[in-house]
Parts: C-alpha cells; sequence; structure tokens
C-alpha cells in the first residue's frame, strides 16, 4: 500500500499499532484520518456487505448462516469447529446479493497478537471498499463489562466512525430480549443511544423464519439512508481497495506465466514422446504400410492426450485467473504474494 502520505492506517497490515484491549494488542483502522463516503450507487445497487463480528459463541456462524439461508459457515451448533479464521459467502437474499464477513471472536481477550492482526488484515480485504453494515452480535442473557466493553473494540478495530454503521444482533432461541433490555443497566442503555438504538434479534433455530431476515435488512437498510446512502470506509479502506487490485492484477500475471511455461512443458514432452515413438517403431519388423498404420494411431492417441492436457490446463489456470481477488483476500498485506501462491502453481 504505496502512499506518500504516512499514517497510523498505513501500519494496518504491516505491523498495526498495538491497543491494549483486543488480545494485547488491536489495530485501528481510523486514527486521525478524515472520513470519506463512498455513495452506494458506484457499485451494484442490490450488493450490501456485512461483517459479523462478537466474541466466540455468541452466534456469529449461526447468524450467517441465517442470513444466507445456508449451512455455508461452520458453527459452534455443528458438529466442526467454530470459527477460527474470518471467511466470506455470498449469498441471495429477496432481491439482492448480499456477501457476509464472519469473523473469529476478534472481541476475546484471548487471541494472539499475531492471530487479531492477520483476520483482522483479512476482515478488511474481505470487505472492501467497506461494509455496509458492522452487526455485533450479542448472545441473549445477563450482560457482562466485557460484552459492554465490545462497542469500544469495534471502534479500535474498524475506526471512531465505524458505529455509525454498527448495529447490534441480540441471538436466542426464544423470547427473553425483552426482559433482557428492560433489566440492562444505565450503562448498556447509554451502548444502545450511542448506536441510535439499532437492534435485531434472531432465532437462529428458525433459518427458514425469513421474515426476521428481511427485517434485518429492512433496518440496515435504514440505517444505510441515515448515513446518507453510503457504506463504511476510511482511508485504510481505501488504500486497502487500491492495494487489492493491484494484487490481484499481479497474481493474474503471474498465474498467465506459469500457465505460458506449464503448455510449453507439455508440448515439449508431447514432443520428445513422439521423437521415442517413431525411433522405437523403427525397428519392429513389418511391412511398410503396417508400420504406417501404427505410427498413425500412435501419433493419433500422443495428439488426443496432449490436446487434452492442454485444455485441462488451461482450464485450470482459468479458473485461478478468475478466483484471484478471492484467493487475495485471504493473504494479508504483510506476507509475501508468490510465497503464498506459490501451492497454487
Amino acid at each position: 500500500m504505496a502512499s506518500s502520505k504516512p499514517t497510523d492506517e498505513d501500519s494496518l497490515l504491516k505491523g498495526g499499532q498495538k491497543r491494549s484491549g483486543v488480545g494485547g494488542g488491536c489495530t485501528n483502522l481510523d486514527e486521525g484520518q478524515p472520513l470519506r463516503r463512498t455513495w452506494s450507487s458506484e457499485l451494484p445497487p442490490n450488493m450490501t456487505r456485512i461483517v459479523l463480528v462478537g466474541k466466540t459463541g455468541a452466534g456469529k456462524s449461526s447468524s450467517a448462516n441465517t442470513i444466507l439461508g445456508t449451512d455455508a459457515f461452520r458453527s459452534a451448533g455443528r458438529m466442526s469447529s467454530v470459527t477460527k479464521e474470518c471467511s466470506k459467502e455470498t449469498g441471495e437474499v429477496g432481491d439482492r446479493q448480499v456477501t457476509v464477513v464472519d469473523t473469529p471472536g476478534l472481541l476475546d481477550t484471548n487471541l494472539a497478537e499475531l492471530t487479531v492482526k492477520r483476520e483482522i488484515a483479512k476482515c478488511v480485504n474481505m470487505s472492501a471498499p467497506g461494509p455496509h453494515a458492522i452487526v455485533l452480535v450479542i448472545k441473549v442473557g445477563p450482560i457482562t463489562r466485557e460484552e459492554m466493553s465490545t462497542v469500544q473494540k469495534v471502534e479500535e478495530i474498524f475506526g471512531k466512525d465505524a458505529e455509525k454503521h454498527t448495529m447490534i444482533l441480540f441471538t436466542c432461541a426464544e423470547g427473553g430480549i425483552e426482559k433482557m433490555l428492560e433489566e440492562a443497566n444505565a450503562e448498556f442503555r447509554k451502548i444502545l443511544r450511542r448506536l441510535g438504538n439499532r437492534y435485531h434479534v434472531f432465532n437462529n433455530m428458525e433459518k427458514s423464519d425469513r421474515t426476521q431476515v428481511l427485517e434485518l435488512f429492512d433496518k440496515i437498510d435504514e440505517m444505510i439512508k441515515t448515513n446518507q446512502g453510503s457504506y463504511y470506509t476510511n482511508y485504510t479502506y481505501q488504500q486497502v481497495n487500491e492495494m487489492l487490485a493491484d494484487r490481484e492484477r499481479k497474481v493474474r500475471d503471474i498465474f498467465e506465466k506459469k500457465m505460458q511455461e506449464k503448455e510449453a512443458s507439455l508440448l515439449t514432452k508431447y514432443k520428445e514422446a513422439l521423437s521415442s515413438l517413431l525411433i522405437e517403431n523403427l525397428t519392429l519388423e513389418e511391412t511398410v504400410l503396417e508400420k504406417e498404420n501404427r505410427i498413425r494411431e500412435l501419433k493419433r492417441k500422443l495428439s488426443i492426450n496432449r490436446d487434452r492436457d492442454l485444455k485441462e490446463t488451461k482450464r485450470y489456470f482459468a479458473a485461478l485467473q478468475k478466483d484471484a481477488r478471492q484467493l487475495i483476500e485471504q493473504i494479508p498485506d504483510f506476507e509475501n504474494l508468490e510465497g503464498s501462491i506459490k501451492q497454487y502453481a
């Protein structure tokens, strides 16, 4: 992320600014930089990007699955382990395309600093050019002091203006939210007011209840409207978006070069195989016609295999090029690009 304007944002993926509060160190995406609004009309109007954050066990992955109506994300309610790294899935809700970024427990205090740094970087990559909604997931029940500090931690991770784009999603099996809000202390009520009293409730046991999902998007749309039709962005998100575009071009070029090398190698391989075939058949005691027919058939089979290998090689690298953006989103800026994609080529 080259820039002539050195700021704390530049440290996001290249070292991180330490903050006491999240895993021994938290990276701030917005430290003293003016917020630049980016209008939704610059993107497909029916695309909504959502980032789910919260403590481990709050129900982030289950909520992501409820939103998309699938089992795309691993959740604590399934046999597989809970989310340990950021992941992104895209689906359709109503008449819109929705991208959901599920995060590990970035708000947990027991995560290693390097893990926090890496997953924050991936979260930003996956939600670039910026999320329409940062959804803080909290399980219905007595509010702990640690949970009350999560809004501050969201600000520490995403930036000082992030709360304008943040809402709370309470998860529960059935009911309980009214009693919880009635018994909430003054500090938690103050947090809700800071977030514009934006909250919603999911029953993740009722994934087929699409009304609860559509009502969530009604509230997200209202929040976007309040933010003058914009998604959340800041200096770092802008830099990351430029970085991703640059890295995507580089990855496509790398895969194109690798494909050409593989094609040349295959052609050499089959050329050598043809030469060996001709030499071997010269020693056979056959009539000229028999030998010509045999060589013709062997050439035909060799040609079929060559064309098949070339076609599959082109298909493989074309798929890699098509998915280049998704691939680089998994690679933080502080990790070597070519080294990270070496396994694919």
